[in-house]
């Protein structure tokens, strides 16, 4: 079987261009297109207040709140749709992060030292087969999507490249076979990419009808349009300064809750430090949160070199007998854990010790506008 081993730098020139050119444009029509003007140095500063930062090329559209159009308290954020195969049959997926530095400059995607360590985690990442050259109808083909007890949005990408005539290839069967019968070239890159998977052969990510609760019953805001090859998820926001869609989670029991597909062997990111801590307030003060509580807490700003889109969950309570107040920071977390002011469960209360995985990919940076009160209503009075 011709599959090459992984290379120091992971790409070829010649897809480092073919698919950097393509980011470079998804870049040029996304900036084009939104309703929220970027400064001019959006590309080095972080955000301050009035401004907002896209860091995901294929971002061609975003609004940071409702502005009337639904009632829940979230944004939306509209991507870029590739198609891919899976089995023969049509994928289409997003894409948002990439291990590789080089990579993801070239494809405007976010770059994750972290999701490189998704390589020590045998099954926690599937397959992506990019081509160099092919027929005009060949796509990207991955190697498992939701509903197979493999699937993970986490890619390694394999280059491939033809030996002698060039023919489509659908599947990662014929890829595999090809290799052996020395068709094609299959090179191991090492690099992992976060893709989430949006429409697959019979399933594709739901979409939320009522637009009133932050996550179920759907993540999408309208169906995907194919025509234009686009995509527009809920876009959520968490301190310190970072808007979110959420894809997909490693438990199955909070799949259906979070409107998200179930992603069983991202799990194994966690045990080999792929994941970043994210800190899900249940409500004590009120919010636009997944539980009803103030907006979530990462590690870090999204992009920043402990970050990760695979979070792995974590839930913070107050105490009973403290005054809850607004926490912005991970540090503020910890030194009131340390005080005894509030407790943090991994997971859910319900799964503590263990905790579980949200794929949560972060396309915008912008201003946390968090306000207590503008959520008053919300609060549940005393017994």
């Amino acid at each position: 079987m011709h599959i090459l081993p992984e290379r120091d730098r992971g790409v070829s020139r010649r897809t480092a261009m073919k698919l950097g050119a393509a980011g470079a444009a998804s870049l040029a029509i996304g900036t084009a297109h939104l309703r929220l003007a970027l400064p001019a140095h959006a590309q080095e500063a972080s955000p301050t207040a009035g401004e907002a930062q896209v860091i995901v090329g294929d971002v061609l559209d975003f609004e940071l709140a409702a502005n009337g159009r639904w009632e829940g308290h979230f944004g939306s954020v509209t991507l870029t749709l590739h198609p891919g195969f899976y089995d023969g049959g049509d994928a289409w997926f997003i894409r948002t992060d990439a291990s590789d530095a080089d990579f993801a400059e070239a494809n405007g995607l976010v770059y994750v030292p972290l999701l490189k360590n998704a390589l020590d985690a045998e099954g926690s990442y599937g397959s992506i087969y990019l081509f160099d050259e092919g027929v005009d109808e060949q796509r990207p083909v991955v190697s498992t999507v939701p509903g197979q007890t493999t699937f993970t949005p986490a890619f390694q990408v394999l280059n491939v490249s033809f030996t002698g005539d060039t023919a489509l290839m659908a599947s990662e069967d014929a890829i595999l076979e090809g290799a052996e019968a020395g068709t094609v070239d299959v090179e191991a890159t090492g690099i992992i990419v976060n893709y989430p998977l949006v429409l697959w052969p019979d399933g594709g990510l739901e979409v939320d009808l009522e637009l009133v609760n932050p996550l179920g019953p759907g993540a999408l805001i309208e169906e995907p349009d194919l025509e234009n090859g686009a995509v527009t998820f809920k876009l959520h926001q968490c301190y310190p300064g970072s808007r979110y869609i959420a894809t997909d989670t490693s438990l199955e029991p909070m799949a259906q809750p979070m409107g998200v597909v179930l992603s069983e062997a991202t799990q194994a990111l966690i045990e080999v430090n792929a994941t970043a801590p994210i800190y899900v307030f249940m409500p004590g003060l009120p919010g636009p949160a997944a539980m009803g509580g103030q907006p979530s807490v990462f590690n870090s700003t999204a992009g920043e070199g402990i970050w990760s889109p695979f979070w792995e969950h974590k839930t913070v309570a107050w105490n009973e007998g403290v005054e809850p107040m607004v926490l912005t920071n991970e540090a503020e977390v910890l030194e009131h854990e340390a005080a005894g002011d509030l407790t943090i469960f991994m997971g859910v209360p319900e799964t503590d010790p263990v905790s579980f995985v949200v794929n949560c990919p972060a396309p915008v940076l912008a201003v946390n506008d968090y306000d207590p009160a503008d959520f008053a209503a919300q609060a549940t009075p005393e017994a």
